[in-house]
Order: structure tokens, then C-alpha cells, then sequence
């Protein structure tokens, strides 16, 4: 039987560009199958050669196989509750917050990874290239309720300068965010912060990815593809959920921290409104 788009592109992560393709070809199938590839490439708005390579990765003989199956499957018609690309594009992100929401209803292990990281002064936080914003966000949100926050945002010499000051000044823990399309930096600096005997904590997208066997704790939560740009709403909530667990195991300590930050931005006038 020969298989749907939606199979064949089920197997594969793609790059924004393939995504565009991707998307383009699941709306018009029926007319996709008579263009040809610069056609195809003009369409979906990227260039001719990205066409060529997204046919490759599907493993398909040239853009001619291609074509043919396309010819041979037809339009895959939508299932009848489908919304809109981008009402899709966040029904993704429910099914990945309500697998978050199952695999917490045993709190044990991150509570236990929310008490190593308050023990660990200064605690490092990690992340790079996509990865650098939620690790940015949550530096400055634990820094509200941690004392001594260090966020490693580039690679290279420097990083491994940072760590090493941040060892010797008594960090335990290492936190690092690494989400697809999962950058060098991320694997060079788990290695390194293992190599200073750092109890790393990798944030994912998956319990199994190129980088989990090289941390000692792993948390994860579903990035939606749907759309030309992952979506990392579940990461998210996952984060703020780890920084819940945090103050909870800061107790008091984390309470007068905040508190002392309320009234220092109330008497700074910070913020517009409350």
C-alpha cells in the first residue's frame, strides 16, 4: 500500500524551509503533482534547491519518484475536526501540555532536581542558539530566589572559562536547555561541565535525545512542529513548574527574597502597573 504524506513526513524532523514545503504539499497535493519542482519551490516561497533536498531526505530517486507518488496518493483530505495550519499548530501544544501534566502527577524526581539546583551557589544556566531565550528567562526568573545565578549563553574558550570560575567559586549543579535542532555547543558544554564533576540537568524535548546520555538528570516536555517554527509552550510551562519547585525548596529564604525584590521595585517605581 503505498503510504500518505502524512506517514512519510511523520518520520522526519524538518528545517523551516522543509516545513514550508511540507505544509504546502499536505493543502495541495492534487496540484503539487503536476509542478515541477522550481514550481513547487516558488509556491512554497523557498528556493529550488531546498525542493530538491527535501525529496532526498524522504528518500525518494529525484523529484520524479516524487512527483509520481504524489500522483499515485492523491490530496490526503482532512480529518474532520481539522482547524486551520494554525489552529493545528496549537492543538499540538495542548497534547504536549496535557503529556506534561500526566508524567507530573509523580513530583518526586522534580522536587528532588529543584532541591540540588538551590543547593548548588552559584548555579549555572546554560543554553544556546534557540535554546539561549528560555534558559535567558529562566536565569532572571531564579535569580529572584536563588542568590548567585550565572546564564552561559555562547560557546567557545569563554564557556569553558565561565565554568571553570564558577566551579572553583563552589557550583554543584549545571542546568543546561537544549532543544531541537539540538546546537554543538549544547553537547560541548554538558561534556565540559561533566568533566568538573557538575551534576548537569538537561531540559528537552524528549526523554531520549543525542544528548541525554550525558546528563545526569533529564526533564522533558514536547516541542509542536506543526508550524514553520517549533513551538516550546510546553517547555515553558515546564520551567515555570521547575521554578515553583525551587521556591518551595527555598522555603522561607526564597519568601524574603521575593518580598525584598517587591519592595525594592515599588520603591524604584519599576513596572507600570501591578
Amino acid at each position: 500500500m503505498t503510504r500518505s504524506l502524512h506517514e512519510i513526513f511523520a518520520e522526519h524532523r524538518f528545517t523551516p524551509a522543509q516545513r514550508r514545503i511540507a505544509s504546502y504539499l499536505l493543502a495541495n497535493g492534487e496540484d503539487a503533482a503536476y509542478l515541477t519542482s522550481t514550481e513547487l519551490a516558488e509556491r512554497a516561497e523557498v528556493s529550488q534547491p531546498s525542493v530538491t533536498r527535501f525529496v532526498a531526505l524522504l528518500g525518494f530517486d529525484g523529484y520524479g519518484a516524487f512527483r509520481r507518488h504524489l500522483r499515485q496518493t492523491g490530496r490526503t483530505p482532512p480529518s474532520p475536526d481539522s482547524g486551520s495550519r494554525f489552529q493545528e499548530g496549537v492543538d499540538a501544544d495542548l497534547r504536549n501540555l496535557a503529556e506534561l501534566r500526566s508524567t507530573l502527577a509523580d513530583e518526586r524526581r522534580l522536587r528532588a532536581v529543584a532541591k540540588r539546583l538551590m543547593k548548588s551557589d552559584p548555579l549555572v544556566v546554560m543554553g544556546f542558539r534557540v535554546s539561549a531565550a528560555p534558559a535567558t528567562l529562566f536565569g532572571y526568573l531564579a535569580a529572584k530566589i536563588h542568590p548567585d545565578v550565572h546564564v552561559l549563553d555562547s560557546g567557545g574558550s569563554v564557556l569553558g572559562d565561565r565554568l571553570r570560575q564558577a566551579r572553583r567559586r563552589g557550583a554543584r549543579s549545571a542546568i543546561l536547555f537544549a532543544l531541537p535542532r539540538y546546537p554543538r555547543e549544547a553537547r560541548d558544554a554538558l561534556l565540559q561541565a561533566n568533566d568538573l564533576g557538575l551534576h548537569t540537568v538537561l531540559v528537552t524535548d524528549k526523554s531520549v535525545s543525542p544528548l541525554t546520555p550525558d546528563a545526569d538528570d533529564v526533564l522533558s516536555a514536547g516541542v509542536a512542529t506543526e508550524l514553520v517554527f517549533d513551538s516550546h509552550a510546553a517547555v515553558m510551562s515546564l520551567t515555570a513548574v521547575l521554578l515553583e519547585a525551587m521556591t518551595a525548596a527555598a522555603g522561607a529564604v526564597a519568601q524574603q527574597r521575593l518580598e525584598s525584590f517587591e519592595e525594592y521595585a515599588a520603591e524604584r517605581e519599576l513596572f507600570l502597573a501591578d
